[in-house]
């Protein structure tokens, strides 16, 4: 069963997902935009008889609090502080960690703080490598974070429409049939809230704060060298094939899995990435435990 707590953490309300006996091996996932925990609900369960699972949605995303922007910085910095916070508070410390979206900024900076915390890696359509940007980032690379201006910032509100929500759910998926309008119905709702889309878009220029780190997260990757499994969707909007295999190349150890799938694969390929997440984890991670 799925529980829906909340945990106090800088005077914020955060949100969070949790499924699983405390005593099994723990299982953090971090999602991305324009989602929330929302994005795990059939992970979760699917994963929660052999782990300890949370998902937690990050300040001014899903059920978590909403913060003035004013007075709250939406930067990564920001939510990576905030998301360590919560890891403390629930006593998570030692856990596997899925990242996916956003949730590469979040997690890479919380393990650069803290490289002992994590056990191994499932990386899901999250960036790392300039190799792996798709044009779609073109408004923001060539042109918001250049010049943060109020014609820059139109431009990008499409995005943050319930049509674009719908096309990035359903952008590169094979079988539309599959993949719940209960996503960008729910996201849109979240993006409709007083201030939502003012934070989405100071995420947006903050993320270029993300491509001089890169090489810093290499470097914890090539110098840590994580138990790593890797699901990639090769029709990403925002994120190209070859950023999925730019991960080999500091992880030459890891295990790829690319798939006919978009940004959230989990919606139409949740057997396979369910699936070998376990198998991964016994082959990988317990084995290598054991040893």
């Amino acid at each position: 069963m799925t529980l829906f707590k909340t945990a106090k953490v800088d005077g914020l309300s955060v949100f969070y997902r949790e499924a699983g006996d405390p005593k099994l091996p723990k299982l953090v996932l971090l999602g991305g935009f324009p989602a929330s925990s929302h994005q795990f609900r059939d992970l979760i369960p699917a994963l929660a008889d052999r782990f300890h699972v949370v998902a937690p949605d990050y300040p001014g995303f899903g059920n978590t609090d909403l913060p003035d922007p004013a007075t709250f910085h939406y930067t990564f910095d920001r939510l990576a502080d905030v998301i360590e916070g919560w890891l403390k508070q629930i006593g998570f410390d030692r856990f596997g960690l899925f990242m996916q979206d956003y949730g590469g900024p979040v997690g890479f900076r919380i393990l650069t703080r803290h490289p002992e915390w994590a056990t191994w890696l499932i990386l899901q359509n999250s960036n790392a490598y300039e190799v792996g940007f798709t044009s779609a980032w073109d408004g923001l690379r060539n042109a918001l974070w250049k010049d943060r201006s109020a014609a820059n910032e139109e431009a990008l509100l499409p995005f943050l429409s319930q049509d674009g929500i719908r096309m990035v759910y359903q952008h590169g998926h094979r079988d539309l049939s599959r993949i719940s309008p209960d996503n960008w119905n729910m996201d849109f709702r979240f993006m409709e809230r007083p201030n939502a889309r003012r934070a989405q878009l100071d995420l947006f220029y903050d993320y270029r704060t993300n491509v001089p780190l890169y090489p810093k997260w290499q470097a914890f990757l090539r110098q840590h060298r994580p138990e790593t499994i890797i699901f990639w969707g090769q029709n990403d909007i925002f994120f190209t094939p070859e950023g999925g295999t730019a991960y080999l190349k500091d992880l030459p150890d890891a295990e790829l899995h690319r798939l006919d799938s978009g940004h959230f694969a989990i919606e139409d390929s949740l057997a396979v990435i369910a699936g070998n997440i376990r198998r991964f984890y016994e082959q990988r991670v317990a084995a290598k435990a054991a040893a």
